[in-house]
């Protein structure tokens, strides 16, 4: 029997839409590894049996009688998902984004496998890049393991298996998929009505399905949350992107931490509410004290056997953009943090759990599906935080030096941020619709001055 994409997989492939790809990007830049691309290129090639999926494409059910199901991919070509690209002379950050910017935009094609790997050399230093995209559907439990976890290391010389022989399995006829449709209803006949749902032909009758997956996520943020405040990050949303991207020592935000209280993600919210106060006052739009933008904020946990990642909280937080001091904006914050945690007015951590599908690797997707399931007007954007490793990583030999997630854009929504811990340092991504955000580089540079700012009160 073929294995089927659950509801809410299947829901999230029928609510993409081609100006809002749902893939999660992420930008790993790495030392040149000893045998330079072809090693890496090698890696990947010989690790891809560890996920299976990634061999698997979309096949619907004929008459959409249930919801489609993996198969694999008789002409699966590994070429086509790893490609090779170099950047001109000098090989700036700028260059880098440009290149990760068009990447971002277009969206993966759906009779592939979902994924796509980017191998990019000619960055300044003697460094190469890889720039990931993946979609959350490919990743769908604690279970899955994605292509970034089997490609780094945790010691420079780890061995790279040999390429297995692969060999697909015949693709189903369609007689097959509806056969086991049928069947599938006889056991479970809730199973049919639910896949019925899923013939859609506009979004709104897709998002009133993810809205009833969501179950209690919805229920809570419409009886706890009123609408989102009115910024410019909520406009129309084009088919182009600009990526920008930030970095602080986390040692840093540690400091301020000890001497201000709260938690690290506190303080890391505090730097990007400085940050888009900073941001809107530079385009000219009004700040007063009571100034506020909405964050849809998940927030990756400890299970109580201290497993991390395990386990998920996320709230609506109201960011203190009309606060001018950056004391006042970490306690504001961080009794809102404690607050909603504390007095149950989180939206829904247990139903955000199971509208994502949470895998540790994919937590950045999270913030994208719950945006899926809740109206735009709930939120003005989505920041997502995933603790790291905090020791050194390594791909063919060669010591990753940042990695920068790329976190994607519902309709309506110009800008997400994603943060990434990793050996010492919080990368920031921001992924910003072109046309409505187009100076997302802008609010990347004001984060380290808002980071220096924070220090600079902890002495």
């Amino acid at each position: 029997m073929v294995e089927r994409l659950s509801t809410l997989d299947a829901s999230f492939l029928y609510l993409e839409e081609p100006g809002t790809p749902m893939h999660v990007g992420g930008v790993l830049v790495l030392e040149t590894p000893p045998g330079g691309l072809d090693a890496l290129e090698a890696l990947i090639a010989a690790r891809l049996p560890l996920v299976p999926r990634y061999r698997q494409r979309v096949v619907e059910v004929p008459g959409q009688l249930a919801n489609p199901v993996w198969v694999d991919d008789p002409e699966f070509d590994i070429a086509y998902h790893l490609r090779r690209s170099g950047l001109p002379r000098p090989g700036t950050r700028t260059q880098l984004l440009d290149l990760v910017s068009r990447l971002n935009s277009r969206p993966l094609d759906r009779n592939r496998p979902l994924w796509e790997a980017y191998l990019v050399e000619g960055l300044t230093g003697g460094r190469v890049a890889v720039v990931t995209k993946t979609h959350p559907a490919l990743v769908d439990g604690l279970s899955a393991v994605d292509i970034g976890q089997v490609l780094l290391d945790v010691t420079p010389d780890a061995p790279a298996p040999e390429p297995a022989q692969w060999r697909p399995q015949p693709l189903p006829t369609g007689l097959e998929l509806v056969r086991d449709a049928l069947e599938e209803y006889r056991q479970r006949p809730s199973s049919l009505v639910d896949a019925a749902r899923a013939v859609v032909t506009d979004t709104s009758t897709t998002a009133a399905r993810v809205g009833s997956l969501a179950g209690g996520l919805l229920r809570t943020a419409r009886s706890a949350i009123m609408p989102a405040p009115h910024s410019p990050m909520n406009a129309p949303v084009g088919r182009q992107r600009r990526v920008a991207v930030a970095s602080a020592p986390l040692d840093d935000l540690k400091r301020v931490r000890k001497a201000h209280g709260g938690t690290v993600n506190d303080v890391l919210l505090t730097v990007v509410t400085g940050a888009l106060r900073e941001w809107l006052l530079s385009r000219g739009e009004p700040v007063v004290s009571s100034t506020s933008i909405r964050a849809l904020v998940p927030v990756s946990v400890q299970d109580e056997e201290g497993a991390p990642g395990s386990r998920v909280t996320s709230h609506l937080v109201d960011l203190p953009v009309g606060e001018p001091n950056p004391r006042v904006r970490l306690a504001r914050l961080t009794y809102a943090m404690r607050g909603v945690t504390q007095h149950g007015e989180s939206v829904g951590a247990d139903s955000l759990i199971a509208l994502s599908g949470f895998a540790p690797s994919t937590l950045h997707a999270l913030g994208a599906r719950a945006a899926r399931g809740l109206s735009r007007r709930l939120f003005n954007v989505v920041v997502t935080n995933v603790p790291g490793p905090q020791v050194p990583l390594y791909a063919a030999g060669a010591r990753m030096l940042e990695v920068f997630p790329v976190v994607p854009l519902a309709r309506g929504q110009g800008l997400s941020i994603g943060m990434t811990s990793f050996d010492g340092t919080v990368f920031f991504g921001f992924n910003a619709d072109r046309d409505s955000v187009g100076d997302v580089d802008v609010l990347a540079d004001l984060v380290e001055q808002e980071v220096a700012d924070l220090v600079e009160t902890s002495s």
